[in-house]
């Protein structure tokens, strides 16, 4: 009689173990191609920036390979580009917590629809703005805002307004404009990570007495928080380096950073500065999504 246990880690074991190795090797393999591509066409034009950042500028000669901090001391010590990186950043703030409040519940109840058919139909009006560059649905809204547009034309006809509104050309402008173009993004990526929360959590809930919102509240925004963040992240970033919507709905007095960025090289052949403002805006958006990041982490990790 035979009273030895067989051992857990027998040659079937390690046998599993020696084709996951092999697996998790082959697939680092696959991802190799996507990294040099990625390492070429975005990180090397990334470091050539910040190697121009460090060049002189002259008006005459343009662009000397000489290393000075002359465009970032520049940057610092001039209250109008301190400003610009100012409205920008709260330009984007702004739009990303509209944006997320619009996309939340949206994304909610494109999670929980139950007919394919319909679900589908909703995925695709979500995406098909998408399909439309931002100059085009800037366009759009300039129609929409402008002085004789038809927000106007509805408020005179309708004997709410004597005389038009200013609406086009301002922060507030660009804001709605801005959260017109992220809503897909937030609410494609906040729809994924919901449709794994399990339903039966919320149907628990509910049964112990809990409203629909209640239960939302406090199971499925909990829950969808990494969504949530990650939705956020890609907004805040997107809207710090929006330029068509800047200049189409704010106008040549509304001043961010893109497209006082794509001026400085485009216009004035300014590439050290040019250079030097990409790589501030880069670094703040970079920071303020990592600080985001970590403080919802704490706050509900």
């Amino acid at each position: 009689m035979n009273l030895i246990a067989p051992s857990p880690f027998g040659s079937e074991h390690f046998q599993n173990l020696k084709i996951t190795a092999i697996s998790q090797k082959i697939r680092g393999k696959l991802a190799l191609p996507a990294l040099l591509l990625v390492s070429f066409f975005l990180l090397a034009p990334l470091l050539l920036i910040l190697r121009y950042s460090f060049d002189l500028y002259d008006p005459k000669q343009l662009m000397q390979d000489i290393f000075t901090l002359q465009n970032y001391y520049k940057i610092y010590s001039d209250p109008f580009y301190k400003n610009v990186l100012w409205v920008t950043a709260q330009i984007a703030f702004l739009s990303t917590i509209f944006t997320l409040l619009f996309a939340i519940p949206v994304a909610y109840f494109v999670s929980r629809t139950q007919s394919e058919r319909r679900r589908s139909f909703l995925i695709v009006i979500i995406v098909l703005p998408l399909l439309l560059g931002n100059a085009v649905r800037s366009a759009a809204w300039m129609l929409v805002m402008g002085t004789k547009g038809l927000i106007n034309a509805s408020l005179i006809g309708l004997g709410l307004a004597d005389n038009p509104i200013t609406i086009l050309f301002t922060p507030t402008a660009v804001v709605v404009a801005l959260v017109s173009v992220l809503l897909p993004y937030a609410i494609i990526t906040l729809q994924s990570v919901m449709d794994s929360i399990p339903t039966t959590l919320e149907e628990a809930a509910r049964a112990l007495g809990y409203s629909p919102f209640h239960s939302f509240m406090r199971i499925v925004f909990p829950l969808a928080m990494p969504g949530i963040i990650a939705a956020g992240a890609i907004c805040f970033a997107l809207a710090m380096n929006a330029y068509a919507t800047p200049v189409l709905i704010g106008g040549p007095k509304m001043k961010m950073m893109g497209p006082v960025v794509y001026e400085q090289i485009a216009k004035i052949s300014n590439w050290p500065f040019g250079s030097a403002l990409a790589c501030i805006l880069m670094l703040t958006t970079l920071v303020l999504t990592i600080l985001s990041t970590r403080y919802l982490h704490k706050k509900y990790f």
